[in-house]
């Protein structure tokens, strides 16, 4: 196995992790009974009257803040997990991401900054056959290696657009629910298209062709702060193929109130090698 062949299944693993998206405020009280159904256009089903304003659009609304680019963000799935920060005042951004666990024949963490025009990233790979290959043991350095920015243009797994500062892309997959209800104050439930997410970075292509006409009716669940804005979105990705239904779960908090991202100390950093770029590319 080389390690441009491993490169294929981490990245599609990792293309899970940075990051899902969208919700909104609702007019809903606790206690109270949900709304009704409504279509994406915003008007009721049969079974009851039209909701108090546009589900979908308080959905679209709670995005907005997102593109301001001051946030903290997890994501867990697929046995993936993620956090980190985006800091767009000083323009940095943070994120650990953890692919596998213990018994995974190869699992990999990653600890990744960018701090514009810089990135660095800190590799842990794990398991048989991280033992088993030399390269990839040349990789397991303990020290952040700096990143050749025309390397990682347009990588979403190295690399990070400033000009898009939502990993997930939430404002387009927004823009994919086909029907949506309050469930309470500030919750919501229904179905997203996600044919759209791989454009919008957040699930991979091929775990979306794996899904077939599923993809069109994910169920979802989504809270919102009581300002309105996106706080927790949870896919329920159905059985695909050879892969088991899996929840895919990504928070939002800390709106406003990130600070920037931390440069690594000089002394543990070194160049990245060839051998790290044929990973993920």
């Amino acid at each position: 196995m080389t390690v441009r062949r491993l490169g294929a299944g981490l990245v599609a693993a990792a293309l899970i992790t940075p990051a899902l998206a969208a919700c909104a405020s609702g007019t809903g009280t606790a206690g109270s009974t949900p709304s009704p159904t409504v279509s994406a256009s915003g008007t009721a089903s049969p079974s009851g009257a039209p909701v108090a304003g546009d589900a979908k659009q308080a959905l679209l609304d709670s995005t907005k803040e997102i593109s301001n680019g001051n946030f903290r963000f997890t994501l867990a799935g697929a046995g993936s997990t993620a956090e980190g920060l985006v800091h767009q005042p000083s323009q940095s951004a943070a994120m650990k991401i953890a692919i596998g666990g213990p018994s995974a024949d190869l699992a990999m963490k990653l600890d990744v900054i960018h701090f514009k025009p810089d990135s660095w990233v800190k590799l842990e790979l794990t398991g048989p056959t991280a033992d088993s290959l030399p390269a990839i043991k040349q990789l397991n350095l303990g020290k952040y290696q700096h990143l050749d920015q025309n390397r990682i243009k347009g990588n979403r797994n190295l690399g990070f657009d400033f000009e898009k500062v939502d990993p997930a892309g939430s404002a387009v997959l927004t823009q994919g629910i086909t029907e949506v209800r309050s469930t309470g104050t500030g919750a919501y439930a229904g179905t997203i298209d996600v044919t759209k997410a791989a454009e919008a970075g957040s699930l991979n292509a091929a775990t979306i062709a794996a899904l077939g006409t599923q993809a069109k009716t994910v169920p979802f669940t989504a809270k919102v702060d009581p300002q309105g804005r996106l706080s927790e979105l949870v896919l329920q990705l159905p059985a695909a193929g050879q892969t088991a239904a899996q929840e895919v779960k990504m928070t939002y908090s800390d709106y406003g109130a990130a600070t920037a991202a931390q440069k690594p100390p000089a002394d543990q950093v070194v160049e990245a090698p060839a051998e790290l770029y044929s990973l993920f590319n």
